[in-house]
């Protein structure tokens, strides 16, 4: 399905702050198809004046669909449609018209111009499914006459708002607490909804003829709402904005729409939400972080202490073999507690691996016996892993740089080995790839009994199910070894 701004450009003459505008609309436009009872579709003018583009579709959640496909990206030539071609052509709301049939449903249309300065850039079409149509309530009563005058703002290039808007993460919905308040901030309608959470906030009473700012500040303690400004011209509806408030046991956030259908201010429609639970469940969820980070810091530390025992250990060895296995342990443990480390500092459980990766590349030469005559040089990037996938790669490059070390290079040789590092269709491709020595002759690595590569092999093939190659070096380099690895990433 291609998208508005893919639509625009290819069929339409409007400019980019022209899409920007549509794009306001229909960040907002949930709002209006719920207060409408009906589905909105967005037209496009055809830049050859041939006809309109449907550049998008909103569906209501207060009553039924009068739209049963997408139309999104379909193509009605002019006249077919003649409320879509009047409203462009006039410049103003179009209702007249008998219903339309479609799939056996009676379907009412209107035709809204979107204005943006003195330009109607595109139309809005209204379609209500008359099924359903009965007696309105005086909530439904309420929802119309709220949809009627932002129409008319839309019309005028009054809505969206031309200026700044809060998007809050959590904006709440139409029916979620719907509360409509005169331009002096005196609430005219308040729905059920709207009333259950002042209950909730310890108003007892109705909430019309009330002036809800004043309401609240009898019922909001100072220090759980926000400045005076700001209460004022959100639950005053003089600005199109939103704003918290709450008690201690209750959390609610209230969004602002100015109304001026005529260009004058006569109230605002004010939306309200109880997101308790949500903000109780971010705090829980900021909770489970930091503990998170800090298991990882203890695992760190602790991980820290067994390797530096190791290498208390390994000091007091008389026997070499044994000397060095334990010291390779210490390696081995020690990159371990480098992912962990950097878990630690992460606000997920994702790592940025090639942080850990030039970590392990000092680590392994800073402890060898080339020391610095060898250096590790890291190109291209792994990216962010998993911690599981993280944890096992630090160990599968850690053996693969020290048996390049180890086995690659004598007391006083220099030399490189690179790290290439490439994420190519949902996999990581690594390749490790020295100048030393080479590979002994006749190596073989499915009969090999070296511990560090059984246990590369396992960690490859088992915990990232992916592959590994171990073989000579290619050109330019005459002599060295070469080791690939390649496994599938999220």
């Amino acid at each position: 399905m291609p998208t508005l701004d893919e639509l625009a450009t290819a069929h339409t003459d409007l400019d980019g702050d022209d899409i920007a505008w549509l794009e306001r609309l229909m960040a907002d436009w949930q709002i209006i198809a719920d207060l409408s009872f009906a589905d909105l579709v967005l037209w496009l003018p055809d830049n050859e004046g041939k006809g309109f583009w449907a550049g998008g579709q909103m569906r209501p959640t207060t009553g039924p669909t009068a739209l049963l496909d997408d139309v999104v990206g379909t193509f009605v030539p002019e006249g077919r449609r003649p409320l879509l071609d009047q409203a462009l052509r006039t410049g103003r709301v179009i209702r007249e018209g008998d219903p339309e049939w479609r799939d056996d449903v009676p379907v009412r249309v209107e035709t809204i111009p979107v204005r943006r300065a003195d330009r109607v850039i595109a139309v809005v079409a209204r379609n209500t499914n008359l099924m359903g149509v009965r007696t309105p309530s005086r909530l439904e009563l309420s929802y119309l006459e709220t949809a009627a005058d932002l129409t008319q703002m839309i019309s005028l290039g009054l809505f969206p708002s031309p200026g700044d808007r809060s998007d809050h993460a959590d904006t709440p919905r139409v029916g979620d607490g719907f509360v409509r308040v005169s331009a002096a901030g005196i609430v005219t309608y308040a729905s059920p909804n709207a009333q259950s959470v002042y209950r909730r906030l310890g108003h007892t009473g109705d909430l019309t003829n009330r002036v809800l700012v004043d309401l609240t500040r009898e019922l909001i303690p100072p220090r759980r709402r926000p400045d005076e400004e700001t209460l004022g011209a959100v639950l005053g509806g003089r600005s199109h904005k939103d704003a918290e408030i709450g008690t201690d046991g209750l959390v609610v956030v209230a969004r602002a729409i100015p109304l001026r259908p005529a260009g004058e201010h006569i109230g605002a429609l004010i939306l309200m939400r109880d997101i308790t639970d949500l903000r109780r469940r971010d705090r829980e969820l900021v909770t489970k972080d930091a503990t998170i980070r800090e298991i990882h810091h203890r695992v760190k530390n602790n991980l820290q202490t067994v390797a530096a025992l190791l290498r208390l250990q390994a000091r007091r060895m008389g026997n070499p073999d044994a000397k060095a296995a334990l010291e390779e342990a210490v390696r081995r443990v020690g990159s371990i507690a480098i992912v962990h480390e950097t878990l630690s500092r992460a606000v997920e459980e994702y790592v940025d691996f090639d942080e850990v990766a030039d970590r392990l590349g000092r680590m392994v030469t800073d402890v060898s016996a080339v020391g610095e005559s060898v250096k590790v040089r890291r190109s291209g990037s792994f990216g962010v892993l998993t911690s599981e996938a993280a944890t096992a790669l630090a160990m599968v490059l850690t053996e693969l740089l020290q048996n390049s070390v180890e086995h690659g290079y004598q007391a006083g040789d220099q030399g490189q080995i690179s790290v290439e590092a490439r994420r190519l269709v949902g996999r990581l491709h690594v390749t490790i790839e020295d100048d030393g020595l080479g590979l002994p002759e006749g190596f073989d690595l499915e009969s090999t009994v070296n511990l560090g590569l059984s246990i590369v092999r396992t960690l490859v093939e088992s915990e990232l199910d992916g592959q590994l190659e171990l073989g000579a070096a290619h050109a330019p380099l005459t002599t060295g070894t070469r080791a690939q690895i390649d496994i599938p990433i999220d």
